[in-house]
């Protein structure tokens, strides 16, 4: 078995002593702070098979320093931040943490639903900070709705899609799909999810949301088009990447009444702007791009990366490697 290198860009110390207690003897680890100088990174990576933590790369010129570099590990599903396809390029993959964030994402994703459904935030900001108890809420029973006999239907039915799918069957919803993935029939049985057309799901769908992958194929894929066939009273739900949605066609949507609300933990552009027309909505739930966050989350991410730097080190294939797109 080769020894490899591996380059460690850690927020805190816990998370590079997680990978140097799990990694293989025949794995040296170079264990950074992120944000550390450049010189002293340089000096002390130069080296390295791989890096774990793909911020450090996001520039093609630093990525050829590197001249053994075989794998950029990130510890994040998207890795929309580096130039994948100049990488492979130069014969290096990039890999994302291959649904370590995902049950802490579909979640997330469950509460940005029942909180457009119920306008929950709405009241708990009335209740908490403005004092106005049951304000606007006393008689207006047609703005709340529940779950149960709803279609929603998931873009993207990956690691975090399959997992939504699989918690709302427990809300007794009828669950339907659309992907560039064919899945079989037992992945699609195990998710209780049926696979539709984007037009038919978009279309049909009480709730639409989004887990898909910022690319090309994706930026601005919900635009004006498929807010006009949505129905009046369906509710829109991004936790991937705020432009997978046109913001000014939501925008748009939202004024003209054609969707009911929306749940958002991402926006184009973030942190979000201060004189962003989705802010102060009562219709709009926002978040501020955390869904994945979770201490499980992060473990379960570092161990995807302690399982890539064995996995090269046997000279196998790693996991999660995207697509150089």
């Amino acid at each position: 078995m080769p020894a490899i290198t591996v380059a460690f860009f850690y927020q805190d110390e816990w998370e590079a002593q997680r990978f140097r207690d799990n990694v293989s003897p025949e794995v040296t680890v170079v264990a950074l702070p992120r944000g550390s100088a450049p010189d002293e990174v340089d000096a002390a990576s130069r080296e390295a098979d791989m890096i774990v933590g793909g911020g450090r790369v996001r520039e093609l010129d630093v990525a050829r320093t590197y001249s053994r570099l075989k794998l950029v590990q990130t510890l994040s599903a998207g890795t929309n931040y580096l130039p994948t396809a100049e990488l492979a390029e130069m014969g290096i993959r990039v890999a994302n943490n291959y649904g370590g964030n995902a049950v802490a994402v579909a979640e997330v994703t469950i509460v940005l639903i029942v909180s457009a459904y119920r306008h929950l935030m709405v009241q708990w900001d009335q209740t908490n900070n403005r004092g106005t108890y049951m304000e606007g809420f006393q008689d207006d029973w047609e703005r709340f709705h529940e779950l149960t006999g709803k279609r929603v239907g998931i873009v993207g039915l990956g690691q975090i899609g399959s997992r939504v799918a699989k918690r709302l069957y427990g809300w007794e919803c009828e669950v339907v799909y659309n992907d560039v993935v064919q899945f079989d029939a037992k992945y699609e049985a195990a998710c209780h999810a049926r696979r539709v057309s984007l037009d038919e799901l978009v279309e049909t769908s009480d709730v639409v949301t989004l887990h898909v992958p910022l690319d090309h194929t994706t930026e601005k894929m919900i635009s004006d088009r498929e807010f006009e066939l949505m129905k009046p009273g369906a509710v829109l739900i991004n936790a991937c990447r705020g432009p997978v949605v046109d913001e000014a066609a939501l925008i748009r949507a939202l004024d003209a009444g054609q969707i009911a609300g929306a749940g958002l933990d991402v926006t184009e552009i973030e942190p979000i702007e201060a004189d962003n027309p989705l802010l102060g909505r009562d219709n709009v739930v926002l978040l501020p791009h955390r869904a994945g966050t979770s201490i499980e989350a992060r473990e379960k991410s570092i161990d995807t990366a302690v399982m890539n730097a064995t996995l090269l080190s046997e000279g196998k294939d790693p996991v999660g490697v995207v697509l150089p797109v």
